[in-house]
């Protein structure tokens, strides 16, 4: 950034603006934290010229990614801090060229306000927060990439400040992470900056600044005066950047622990072409922290290394409102991000981008660089709902162990009507149905209305929504016809008797018969819900906010003992049948004389923060964060990783 350490002036109370007039020493006019107040509406028209124009910050942004090699493999998923990110310029055009994992962090309020509601503005997946770059509020081994941009580093009085910000850069890294640092050419600018000078800021303001070194020769002390026509002196404060050579910040660096130290000289840009001030002439550095991961705390071992592989939001996909990643889902991964950051046990890399995921896990497969994978990809290979079962199936090919349901299983459980079959097999009772094939024309009823209508194969209630329960014949073909032509679903359909009793649900985690945790049984809460729209959790209840089925709760059931027996056993047993592994759920209903029936079962169920797994958790206080460490504690005692605990709650 240009010059801004600040004070600001106290101005009289009257009409007329005030300012100190001419000073002979600008020193002792600094604030120690000149930094606290001064980065507002003032700083961003005063340097507009560069902080404002699109162009250089996407210039800088390329400049970026080339230095950092970021089209690599595994590029897009990279986990970036944006440090003293200002109004976050950097860390949204990061965003909009496709990066998914982007924080922003700085200290003025007004400035990350800012950065939030351009976020908000563009839908773009950045989150910004307030904080002090000498005490980073993240956790060890977080980030692939700290950016330190636009000239923020050494505004600290102290030049141990400064190391501070880079101790705890190196902190937050992880091992051969790298970090970017834009700062002024500091022995160009003791030799060359403009002890006066003044530019229009606009058609009716002028800025003046007047400039100095400080008594050490390490700081440029700078004084700006803003200027109205009509209006007066506006501000008139002082501010002062610690001035670095390339020998100086490189022996910094060295001394915490950074490695492969590169440092380009860069000129700046104005589009006034006037004054640049700090901005003129800069160092482009880049390092890598060369560093092990952070020991446990209390433990020997080094922290465990998860690859988190997730759905691709740069593609299509049917599921979704739209076709596509919106807000809301974005707003998921993040909650998904944080709960994670609090398990303190592992360092988490998180993939998406299916184009480049083989090549991904060869690559941190041969790297040595993943303990475990937690598969969290229910979108399925390239967001196809019917290559669930690939990802389980590539991470078995490449040999790396993984939380969850393995192919077959997963295969076995998108076939609703085979889930049926095994069930009735098992002597668990089921609804009584009958299949429609794609060819049929005619087809009998063989049981009384109401019927529910489901496309056969799927999840996350694909094809399910209020029009689904039936009542006649006519109903019945007009709602096939819905499904064939409005959901383009063209395969074969399931139609169940509707069952009028609670709707209810039941989660595992760990794996029977020995290590595992049942769940409070859930019971969908319908008592909000208008009169004269069928009691269902469909499509309409995920993923359609407007909707009258979008607020549903999730409730304890209240079941006599025996159904709860019953419904507990059946689940058991189907779990270790169909071959569930580490958690998964499953969906039964009462009759109207209260009996249970099977409808589906759900493994790897949905893991976000709001979904039905997550509740039932909460019904005995165990926390989302809670519930992943277990799904993934599961894992490793499954997979003799390394010795685990037993599974307490």
């Amino acid at each position: 950034m240009k010059d801004k350490s600040f004070r600001q002036i106290p101005l009289q109370k009257s009409s007329k603006r005030g300012t100190l007039g001419p000073v002979e020493n600008l020193e002792q006019y600094v604030p120690s934290d000149w930094w606290r107040k001064i980065f507002d509406s003032f700083y961003i028209k005063t340097d507009s010229d560069v902080v404002g124009d699109d162009n250089i910050t996407k210039a800088e942004v390329s400049k970026i990614l080339e230095k950092l090699g970021m089209e690599t493999s595994i590029s897009k998923d990279v986990m970036i801090l944006d440090l003293c990110c200002g109004q976050g310029r950097h860390a949204l055009e990061l965003a909009r060229r496709g990066f998914i994992f982007v924080e922003g962090l700085d200290r003025s309020h007004y400035l990350i306000e800012r950065a939030k509601k351009q976020a908000k503005k563009e839908g773009l997946p950045v989150k910004f927060r307030e904080g002090d770059a000498r005490k980073i509020p993240y956790k060890s081994d977080q980030f692939d990439v700290v950016m330190i941009l636009g000239n923020s580093f050494g505004y600290f009085e102290s030049d141990e400040d400064d190391k501070r910000v880079l101790k705890e850069v190196f902190r937050v890294l992880k091992p051969d992470g790298k970090v970017v640092i834009d700062i002024t050419d500091g022995e160009y600018m003791r030799q060359n900056f403009q002890p006066r000078s003044w530019e229009w800021i606009d058609k009716k303001s002028i800025v003046c600044r007047e400039r100095s070194l400080s008594s050490d020769s390490k700081r440029i002390i700078s004084r700006e005066v803003i200027i109205h026509s009509e209006k007066g002196i506006l501000v008139d404060r002082f501010y002062a950047e610690r001035l670095y050579s390339t020998d100086e910040i490189k022996e910094m660096l060295e001394e915490i622990g950074f490695t492969e130290i590169d440092i380009e000289r860069i000129q700046g840009l104005s589009t006034r072409g006037q004054d640049l001030g700090m901005m003129e002439r800069r160092f482009f550095i880049t390092a890598k922290a060369n560093k092990s991961w952070t020991k446990t705390n209390g433990h020997s071992s080094t922290l465990k290394n998860i690859v988190v592989i997730l759905g691709d939001p740069k593609k299509k996909d049917p599921i979704k409102p739209g076709g596509t990643f919106d807000e809301d889902d974005i707003y998921t991964i993040n909650k998904l991000k944080e709960a994670l950051n609090e398990i303190k046990e592992y360092n988490f890399y998180y993939v998406s981008d299916h184009d480049k995921l083989i090549d991904t896990l060869r690559e941190i497969k041969n790297k040595g660089k993943v303990d475990l994978v937690l598969n969290l990809c229910d979108e399925g290979f390239g967001n196809d709902p019917t290559k669930e079962l690939h990802i389980p199936a590539l991470l078995e090919t490449l040999g790396i162990p993984y939380t969850g349901a393995g192919p077959q299983c997963l295969s076995f459980c998108y076939d609703k009507s085979l889930v049926r079959g095994i069930a009735k097999e098992m002597g668990i009772p089921v609804p009584p149905a009958f299949f429609i094939k794609p060819s049929d024309i005619i087809y009998e009823i063989p049981f009384s209305f109401p019927a529910i209508v489901k496309p056969n194969f799927g999840d996350s209630s694909f094809g399910i929504t209020a029009k689904s329960v039936v009542y006649s014949v006519e109903e019945l073909t007009a709602q096939i016809s819905e499904v064939r032509n409005k959901f383009g679903y063209e395969k074969p359909i399931l139609v169940e008797k509707f069952l009028p009793g609670k709707d209810l649900t039941l989660g595992i985690i760990g794996n029977p018969p020995s290590d595992y945790i049942v769940l409070p049984i859930g019971e969908e809460d319908y008592t909000d819900l208008p009169e004269g729209l069928p009691r269902i959790c469909g499509y309409e209840a995920k993923w359609l906010p407007d909707s009258p089925y979008w607020n549903l709760r999730t409730i304890k059931a209240e079941l006599p003992d025996e159904v709860e027996r019953i419904i507990i056993e059946c689940s058991l047993k189907l779990f270790e049948r169909l071959g569930c592994r580490d958690y998964a759920r499953f969906d039964w209903r009462l009759d109207e004389e209260g009996n249970p029936y099977l409808l589906e079962v759900n493994p790897n169920p949905g893991w976000c923060w709001d979904g039905h797994l997550s509740k039932l958790c909460s019904l005995v206080e165990i926390s989302y964060s809670q519930m992943l460490a277990l799904i993934i504690k599961a894992a490793e005692k499954r997979l003799k990783l390394y010795q685990q605990p037993e599974i307490l709650v």
